[in-house]
């Protein structure tokens, strides 16, 4: 066997089974191990975006890593954007990065690049294989590094290891690396200043913490104590609807952010990093919370959320209860009338999601309101933008509609970050994936035109107005659709949205819906 062969038995023996690829020349020997291996299910990218960003959606919904395959440090730089909204969600995902022979390395062919420093910038560990002798434990090394704790682990291979010939060896499988164990002493801290404190405390959740039974558990300590409950301006996966504990998102608009935290004295976090401002603006904070407010931090990334959060519930003598019955939300049958609008489209997809469906976010400005409306929708998963590079809708949904084949998964996609891997739709087609994507086509990048605002530029002339409208000519989403694969339809009207929505609900496989607004 070679050393690919030894990468791929290695890969599969820890049970990572997808691999999401754009192979080149360096990377054949692997592509011919990957074809020997008929349980490895190899999904083609026609751009790196969507290969990293669908090994991301796929991740948010396993918490087990992908592989992805991606051509030398080109290959890679082009990955990258969706790598770092990856790193932010703080998902598992291995990288194998193919370079050239290591004797050629000297040369300086075209495609030779540092992609050891490329790597370095959107990965939490690094690892260049030394020969085919070193691929098993560099393997091994990267999916232990991928999950403990869980972030970006890239493996370089150059094309002389993967052609190198190894002893054939039974590959190892490894034991599933365990989060940190509580820290008791934060757990006692956390649970004073909450038992002590004569004004308001909040909680911030992410990660494990913000599934069903870390909700439940965050609930009990919030009636119980009159806390409130928080989750990050850009979450990376919430379980949400009814009969689940809701939370408050942090909004992205600075001003909605500081008015919301602006009476909070303690604020925990639980597997959430400190909330702060998306950008600077003149004149205005960066830290969200009040100056003054205790900020303390009961678990991070890599701890047992869970277990924190059940420890805080018990210094605290809280009685686990079930979570309150809210209301049944917005019925299903209803239909605003006339012109589509942003906020028309919010509540009928939060009136018709599907139960145990998964909802991808990146309609920017255009789907805000959506997360606030589905609070009592049917039971879902509610995956984000994290990092705030765009492009990464589409290839997040393609992830986690191939980590749940069983669930409907549906992309709210704004127009302008949806042309950053609009390849994503090919996949989808190709794979026959059960997504609907739903395009806020309302000609621009808007979240441009509030920012500069939100900057203090009051008037916009003829040169700006040109680097944010998308017009002249507008995209024509139901062509780009079919042109990719996928049936696709436009709907200028709420009741032509409606119609839409429901029959794409009824079916099964990729579909687009244009929505003009």
């Amino acid at each position: 066997m070679n050393g690919a062969d030894s990468l791929c038995d290695t890969l599969l023996a820890n049970d990572v089974s997808v691999c999401f690829a754009n192979p080149g020349t360096s990377e054949m020997h692997f592509v011919a191990a990957l074809d020997r291996k008929p349980e490895m299910r190899c999904v083609l990218g026609l751009s790196e975006g969507v290969v990293t960003g669908a090994a991301d959606g796929y991740a948010r919904m396993t918490d087990h890593p992908a592989a992805t395959l991606l051509h030398t440090g080109p290959g890679l730089a082009n990955g990258l954007a969706n790598l770092h909204n990856a790193r932010r969600a703080r998902v598992p995902v291995i990288n194998i990065v193919g370079d050239h022979a290591s004797y050629h390395l000297p040369l300086d062919a075209p495609l030779t690049s540092d992609i050891d420093s490329l790597a370095g910038t959107m990965s939490n560990w690094v690892h260049r294989i030394r020969g085919p002798e070193d691929i098993a434990g560099g393997t091994e090394a990267a999916y232990r590094a991928s999950l403990s704790p869980p972030g970006v682990a890239t493996l370089i291979l150059p094309a002389d290891a993967a052609w190198g010939d190894v002893e054939l060896a039974r590959p190892i499988k490894l034991s599933r690396p365990l989060p940190h164990a509580v820290n008791m002493d934060a757990v006692r801290e956390v649970a004073a200043a909450i038992r002590d404190l004569p004004g308001e405390a909040g909680i911030l959740v992410s990660g494990a913490a913000a599934r069903a039974k870390g909700l439940e558990i965050a609930g009990a300590i919030a009636a119980a104590r009159d806390v409130r409950l928080f989750c990050e301006m850009q979450l990376p996966r919430v379980e949400r609807g009814r009969g689940r504990v809701a939370l408050t998102r942090i909004p992205y608009p600075i001003d909605a952010a500081l008015a919301l935290l602006a009476d909070i004295d303690v604020l925990v976090l639980v597997g959430a990093p400190e909330p702060v401002a998306f950008f600077a603006y003149p004149g205005k904070p960066g830290r969200l919370v009040r100056k003054g407010c205790k900020v303390l931090t009961l678990a991070r990334h890599g701890d047992d959320l869970q277990g924190a959060l059940e420890a805080l519930r018990d210094e605290l003598g809280v009685r686990q209860s079930p979570p309150p019955a809210r209301s049944g939300g917005l019925s299903d049958d209803i239909v605003p009338f006339g012109h589509l609008t942003e906020d028309a489209i919010a509540v009928m997809v939060a009136a018709r999601l599907p139960d145990n469906a998964i909802v991808c976010d990146e309609g920017v400005t255009s789907a805000r309101r959506l997360f606030e409306l589905s609070t009592d929708a049917a039971p879902h998963d509610y995956l984000m933008n994290t990092g705030g590079s765009i492009g990464c809708g589409i290839p997040l949904a393609t992830g986690a509609a191939i980590a749940c084949p069983d669930r409907k998964v549906i992309n709210l996609q704004a127009d302008g970050s949806a042309m950053y891997t609009v390849q994503g739709l090919w996949t989808q087609a190709r794979e026959n994936l059960d997504v609907i994507t739903v395009i806020f086509a309302n000609r621009a990048y808007a979240v441009l035109h509030a920012e500069m605002r939100n900057v203090g530029v009051s008037g916009i002339g003829e040169n700006a107005r040109r680097m944010m409208d998308l017009n002249h000519p507008a995209l024509d989403w139901v062509s780009i659709a079919k042109g990719m694969g996928i049936d696709a339809a436009g709907a200028h009207s709420c009741e032509q949205f409606a119609d839409l929505f429901e029959s794409a609900l009824r079916r099964r496989g990729p579909f687009l819906i244009e929505a003009i607004i």
